[in-house]
């Protein structure tokens, strides 16, 4: 297949477009505004590829998508571009709403225009809220109540995808996950954040009591799902992906220094954020009943080796930390750079 996938050099689009190209024979188009979170070092190796094409650009610009859509002949769209850290969703909400809505209606019409064969929505679990201490976990099922600006704008985002399968006979399929971790994660998230703070020797803040509960996922595992759901989903369905796999934030913070041989003493307890969803679960047998899919990555194993990975890319995160990051784009495809031209 010809695939465009969208926001390919964040954290889960950059480890996604590395299992195509690794381990599929697909030509993958990555349409990417490198955005603060937006890093293309997270793609290095894979540049010079004869079935890989960076293009920056905005999922908002109608007459971009169109263009690449029909001169790459896409066959499948698999979106994941989109603002997604809630902390900043709280400051800056209408910017999410811009995005992850507007951008996937966008992103739909084109795809509709040009008829493709498969649209995947990456969506996530904070669409569905929160869950009480002991009920049981999100089901498809389970009925939007969204309690953040990023969470509401990707239900909004889940809702068109609804409607253009309904409306339109769009083949969509939308999948939701539980909190991905693994390298390339961007280290204002909870595991890489806390890894280089405790590196650093620095406060390890944690929100209120710590005690909010999410269920972790390894970003290999995500893409596998993903994977399946483009080629064996079915068109309409929303699929859960989840690692049954839940942890208090407090209970992970401290394994995490075990693993590190740091001192549980770096922890800072902070006031909690506004309407902080309390518990997140998925209930995945859908997809693994339907498409015979299963988290591989024990959860012990996954956290010593994404540990590792922050340990041996030190130089990787750093330069993130210090803003350096944002240069590799000018060096590559800017002025002068190896790839001019050709974005």
């Amino acid at each position: 297949m010809n695939i465009l996938v969208t926001g390919g050099a964040g954290f889960i689009g950059s480890n996604h477009v590395r299992m195509l190209i690794g381990k599929t024979d697909d030509r993958v188009v990555n349409l990417d505004l490198l955005t603060y979170a937006g890093n293309l070092e997270n793609l290095t190796g894979i540049e010079d590829h004869p079935r890989y094409r960076f293009v920056k650009g905005d999922i908002r610009d109608a007459d971009l998508v169109a263009s690449l859509l029909a001169e790459e002949s896409i066959d499948a769209v698999i979106h994941f571009a989109a603002e997604s850290h809630v902390d900043r969703s709280l400051d800056a909400p209408g910017a999410f709403l811009d995005t992850n809505t507007r951008g996937t209606q966008v992103l739909l019409q084109c795809a509709l225009k040009h008829e493709l064969d498969c649209f995947v929505m990456v969506s996530t679990d904070e669409v569905y809220g929160s869950l009480d201490p002991h009920a049981p976990g999100f089901t498809e099922e389970t009925p939007l109540a969204p309690n953040s600006p990023y969470a509401a704008s990707k239900a909004a985002a889940d809702l068109l995808c609804r409607a253009y399968h309904h409306t339109f006979g769009l083949d969509v399929r939308i999948t939701r996950c539980s909190n991905n971790y693994g390298p390339y994660q961007f280290p204002e998230k909870l595991i890489p954040l806390m890894i280089a703070n405790a590196l650093e020797d620095r406060s390890l803040p944690v929100y209120g009591d710590g005690q909010q509960v999410r269920d972790w996922l390894h970003v290999s595992d995500h893409c596998r799902a993903i994977d399946l759901v483009l080629r064996q989903g079915r068109a309409g369905e929303v699929y859960n992906v989840g690692g049954r796999n839940e942890w208090a934030n407090l209970d992970l913070v401290k394994r995490l220094l075990e693993i590190l041989d740091k001192p549980e003493s770096l922890i800072e307890f902070v006031k909690d954020r506004p309407g902080h969803d309390r518990r997140y679960a998925i209930v995945a047998d859908k997809i693994r009943g339907e498409l015979s899919w299963q988290p591989t990555f024990a959860f012990g194993d996954g956290l010593a080796q994404t540990v590792q990975w922050y340990l041996d890319n030190r130089n990787w995160w750093e330069k993130i930390r210090s803003g350096e990051y944002r240069a590799y784009y000018d060096s590559m495809y800017g002025d002068g750079g190896r790839y001019q031209g050709r974005s």
